[in-house]
């Protein structure tokens, strides 16, 4: 049983990245094992062009369709991001959006959850965009015992950040439980039972 940490910022040793280390010890106390993926690229916004429902990838042939085959090894994802402008990076956004439209059944039926880094607000309009993503995906969303989020301008503050640590390893205890859940699930014969066609209603009339 595996979980990817994806941290999207640039800074690949800053606040972000000791809050993903946080959940991923977290994780391996309860026998998880943890990949924390650095988004390399600044990668393309998706265009919406459809072409990806045809050949099966990205037609942009860049680090999206890497991280879509990637993933499809693993059973849970945690995805982080620092606070911009109250909202996730633009970096992460765009990659989001991509690997999501063009490689959704790599995360479909996987736990999933959003962790924001920020120095001061901003943080819980940032967790509501990204944690859209897997709530259009049917992706259980994991939950700490408070929102997903740590404090600091240097990864030095959020050492002294001791409720969004706590957070932080809560949440990956939580993890850990949902995907052990999820396997004995499956020993026993219980699978996703999603037989509907996806309904597209427009409201233009």
């Amino acid at each position: 049983m595996k979980v990817l940490l994806v941290n999207s910022s640039p800074n690949a040793d800053g606040c972000t990245n000791r809050a993903l280390i946080e959940v991923a010890k977290s994780l391996n106390e309860e026998g998880i094992e943890t990949t924390i993926y650095q988004i390399k690229e600044q990668v393309k916004d998706c265009t919406g062009c459809a072409a990806c429902r045809k050949i099966g990838k990205c037609v942009v042939d860049d680090e999206v369709n890497a991280f879509v085959e990637l993933a499809k090894d693993y059973d849970g994802f945690i995805f982080g991001s620092p606070v911009y402008y109250a909202h996730p990076s633009g970096r992460l956004l765009s990659f989001m959006d991509r690997i999501f439209y063009s490689g959704s059944s790599a995360f479909a039926y996987k736990p999933a959850a959003a962790v924001a880094s920020a120095r001061r607000a901003g943080t819980s309009a940032t967790l509501d965009v990204i944690t859209k993503h897997f709530t259009i995906n049917k992706m259980p969303v994991i939950s700490s015992n408070y929102w997903n989020m740590v404090h600091g301008k240097t990864k030095e503050d959020v050492e002294k950040d001791l409720e969004g640590l706590q957070i932080m390893r809560i949440l990956g205890k939580n993890m850990a439980w949902i995907i052990k859940c999820i396997e004995e699930g499956k020993k026993a014969g219980i699978e996703p039972n999603n037989t509907e066609d996806k309904i597209m209603t427009s409201f233009i009339r």
